[in-house]
């Protein structure tokens, strides 16, 4: 009987071992998440005001085609040609647009790309396995939006 007792409590003592060092194993993962603020890394990034500030331009310059096309057409009284004025101005100012946006998204998909490369190597450099955007983290993790912003253009 004394037998069974001691393999009881020898078992027992090994499975609360067991279970103390599985579970110290699982918590302890060193796992590190930092958060970084889009947002305010892309509103002080210079390529992006440097986008903006172009995109502006080129607007502009649309707006001037589309004066030029007003005027153009409210001086012509022939109504075939001011059907091929407007077909005209149409076709002009969409391919402008078109040609406008492609560009727009093209250099905006560079930029995101150059941000999170960036943000990608001061985690690693920084010793983190995970990051999060700041804005959809309610707890939790160490902003290192400061880190980042000094080296985005």
């Amino acid at each position: 009987m004394k037998k069974h007792l001691w393999f009881i409590a020898v078992c027992l003592i090994a499975f609360v071992a067991g279970y103390s060092i599985n579970s110290k194993a699982i918590s302890d993962t060193g796992y590190r998440v930092a958060v970084v603020d889009v947002q305010s890394l892309i509103s002080k990034s210079s390529e992006v005001n440097a986008l903006k500030a172009d995109q502006q331009k080129k607007l502009d310059a649309m707006k001037a085609t589309v004066d030029k096309a007003r005027q153009e057409i409210s001086k012509e009284t022939d109504p075939v040609k001011i059907a091929q004025l407007e077909e005209k101005y149409r076709n002009e100012i969409n391919n402008q647009k078109v040609a406008l946006d492609n560009e727009y998204n093209t250099k905006l998909m560079q930029i995101d790309s150059n941000i999170k490369s960036i943000v990608v190597e001061k985690a690693k450099g920084l010793k983190y396995n995970l990051v999060l955007p700041k804005n959809m983290v309610l707890f939790g993790g160490d902003d290192i939006t400061a880190e980042v912003a000094k080296s985005v253009k």
